[in-house]
């Protein structure tokens, strides 16, 4: 199972939406049956395999065994990852883009640039697995309390002018291109 899966498919997207398929997808950390989801959520077995056979179809959930129960087979799955993230690929000509705002001090230029993130890193997560290579990235997340807005200004600055020579020191016409996101935001309460 993954940590986290991103969705680039509509339908997928629509099929994990439904909150009956989340709440099943949530319970689902563990392997489980129809027989005993419907138990724990007090829905009809039929119902929940219904669900079950809608996000298997996405690939959000995959048979972890078949047991023999009587005259039938209980199907026992999984969800195929902790969490999901919605990629912009879902509906990209709604997909936020940060080359068309100007305002690149804004919070909303900023949630653009996370979505290209997201719309990134998952494509490359798909095509490295159907490679069975490994994705070479690195993420630094930290924290800090300024005690004046002019003190957050200055690390900004400084921080771009860090940024900047670093990468003119390790930029060459040669190789593979990689793309370098730094963000600084007030911390969500």
């Amino acid at each position: 199972m993954d940590d986290v899966t991103v969705i680039d498919d509509r339908a997928a997207a629509e099929a994990w939406l439904d909150p009956t398929r989340a709440r099943l997808l949530a319970r689902l950390a563990e392997p489980g049956s129809a027989s005993t989801l419907a138990g724990q959520l007090g829905i009809p077995r039929q119902k929940i395999n219904y669900h079950l056979r809608t996000l298997e179809k996405h690939g959000l959930v995959e048979l972890v065994e078949e047991r023999r129960r009587g005259n039938m087979t209980e199907r026992v799955l999984r969800a195929t990852a902790t969490s999901y993230v919605i990629s912009p690929d879902v509906a990209p000509e709604l997909a936020p883009d940060p080359d068309r705002s100007g305002d690149r001090l804004s919070a909303r230029w900023l949630l653009a640039l996370a979505a290209r993130l997201v719309r990134d890193v998952g494509a490359l997560i798909t095509n490295s697995a159907k490679a069975n290579k490994k994705v070479a990235t690195y993420a630094l997340d930290g924290q800090v309390r300024f005690a004046t807005p002019q003190d957050r200004a200055a690390f900004a600055a400084e921080l771009g002018d860090t940024v900047t020579a670093l990468l003119a020191k390790y930029h060459s016409e040669d190789g593979r291109d990689h793309r370098v996101v730094v963000a600084v935001h007030p911390k969500a309460d």
